[in-house]
């Protein structure tokens, strides 16, 4: 397949995944971009010649120029495409393909190409909560939460949130609730505790300029995540999670080591994060934690909750393995959490 036939037979495959994961608008959207990018844009021109990988597992091509249009709609500046935005009714094909056109003349979405999305997709904080859960009721103690790719550092804040998880709910002060479509018995109840929290991220987010940026890559017929993130954006202005930019293994090596403090549990946490690092990196992250794990006892553990597709695997895992214990699979879910078999 030439480079051009590769871009558009991209737009085709995101726009499978998004109407396969209840977005028909984006659906739609990359269908018409598919059909409407030509050479005689600079837009359609460095898009048609992608030197990378323009695939949803590459470089995620038509999401990031999705995204820009969805920032564009927000911000007023490009009211004729916005009239056909959600939550107006879903448009035509030739209507969409028709009023992105004239968008893509301008300058303002070159700057959008330049970086991979960056979403922060909190309702993943359910699966990871209900992990937390397990490992509480087991150890009973405070957390140090190491989170991996944390971008803006919302799923870090994750115990500032409420949750109806089976049936079992958690924090019943929070602005909003996470409530996934919930098979199974609910976790165990227990008390979360965060004594200390830090992220990393190769560019993370500042909840507090950053905002709009996070809010465009989420699809605009998603009414409930945009709602629930400008929620969390707006706890994590207040308090800005602290994540520093860096490779995750680096970061990793140089902050957690040793046996740990007694009495707190260390956990290093991430969602649909790790399948993006290079494969020495994920070696390293995976060598390192177990290194540290050796050392871990019942009154200093660790443990080590992932929210990931494996490669094995044809759907999303929440796997915790902890120093003392072992490996468990506790669920399967959906990628942004809506849906959640729990098996712990």
């Amino acid at each position: 397949m030439t480079g051009e036939a590769s871009v558009r037979a991209s737009f085709r495959t995101q726009a499978r995944w998004c109407d396969r994961l209840g977005s028909p608008f984006t659906a739609l959207l990359c269908e018409a971009l598919a059909a409407a990018l030509d050479r005689r844009t600079a837009v359609g021109m460095r898009v048609l010649d992608w030197p990378g990988d323009p695939s949803p597992g590459g470089d995620a091509l038509a999401l990031r120029l999705c995204g820009g249009l969805h920032a564009l709609v927000r911000s007023g500046g490009a009211p004729g495409l916005a009239a056909l935005y959600p939550p107006g009714p879903l448009p035509g094909a030739g209507e969409l393909r028709e009023a992105v056109a004239p968008v893509l003349r301008g300058s303002a979405l070159l700057p959008w190409l330049d970086s991979a999305p960056q979403t922060n997709e909190i309702g993943r904080s359910a699966v990871l909560m209900a992990g937390l859960l397990t490992a509480a009721a087991r150890f009973g103690q405070p957390f140090d939460l190491y989170e991996l790719g944390a971008s803006a550092g919302l799923n870090l804040q994750l115990d500032r949130y409420g949750y109806d998880l089976g049936g079992l709910g958690v924090g019943a002060g929070s602005p909003f609730c996470l409530r996934p479509d919930w098979r199974g018995a609910p976790p165990p109840g227990a008390e979360i505790r965060i004594a200390r929290r830090a992220g990393v991220g190769l560019s993370p987010l500042d909840p507090r300029r950053d905002g709009e940026r996070l809010l465009a890559y989420i699809w605009p017929d998603q009414t409930e995540r945009l709602r629930r993130t400008e929620a969390a954006l707006a706890l994590a202005a207040a308090e800005p999670p602290p994540v520093e930019a860096g490779d995750a293994a680096d970061w990793i090596e140089s902050r957690l080591g040793g046996s740990g403090d007694r009495g707190v549990t260390r956990a290093v946490m991430h969602s649909v994060a790790f399948q993006y690092f290079p494969p020495g990196a994920q070696e390293r992250v995976a060598r390192h934690i177990a290194r540290v794990g050796a050392q871990a006892s019942e009154t200093s553990p660790l443990l080590w909750l992932r929210f990931e597709k494996l490669p094995e695997d044809d759907r999303f895992s929440l796997r915790l393995r902890t120093w003392p214990g072992e490996d468990r699979l506790l669920a399967w879910a959906h990628p942004h959490a809506s849906e959640v078999e729990w098996l712990g």
